[in-house]
């Protein structure tokens, strides 16, 4: 039996409490983590590339976000800093969900991804009894090339986890 490569994470994020963050990998775990703010209202920024750019460590200096309209712009990401990123807008309805598509793990300068299919990544906001529920979902490693696929899911189920903690620190700072 061939496994599937699929992500999902969520984080629920309440005032002053501790909440549940779960990482739905085709394997299941969970961790205790601290949140504060009405993510509502300020997680819906993630569709402003401005700021999407300061928590997810972009630099989105004139760039808007815009369904079907590719980006183009510089990682400022400790260790990653100045190399490309790329994404295509997917979709966007505000304070509900935001989705692009980009080539997963795709940092080697020296490989040309263009002709790889991209994968999907959705962020997903509902609101729920104890605050607001943020899920982050990524979909399509299975088309990724064999050669490429399980590194690029392992880094990237890495890499939603800081962008979580990213998003958590972003939205504390505009209490």
């Amino acid at each position: 039996m061939q496994q599937t490569y699929c992500m999902s994470v969520s984080r629920v994020v309440k005032r002053n409490q501790e909440v549940a963050y779960g990482n739905d990998n085709c394997r299941s775990h969970r961790e205790r983590n601290r949140a504060e703010g009405d993510a509502l209202a300020r997680m819906e920024g993630h569709q402003r590339s401005g700021e999407f750019g300061t928590w997810f460590k972009v630099d989105m200096s004139g760039v808007k976000f815009e369904p079907g309209k590719p980006v183009n712009a510089k990682m400022t990401y400790p260790g990653y800093e100045g190399m490309p990123f790329e994404m295509v807008i997917d979709r966007i309805q505000p304070e509900r969900l935001f989705s692009f598509r980009w080539h997963p793990y795709g940092i080697d300068p020296n490989y040309d991804y263009s002709s790889e299919p991209m994968t999907l990544i959705e962020f997903e906001l509902e609101e729920v009894p104890e605050g607001t529920k943020l899920t982050v979902t990524e979909s399509g490693f299975d088309a990724i090339p064999l050669a490429r696929r399980a590194e690029a899911f392992r880094m990237n189920s890495q890499g939603w986890a800081a962008q979580l903690r990213n998003i958590e620190a972003h939205v504390a700072g505009a209490s």
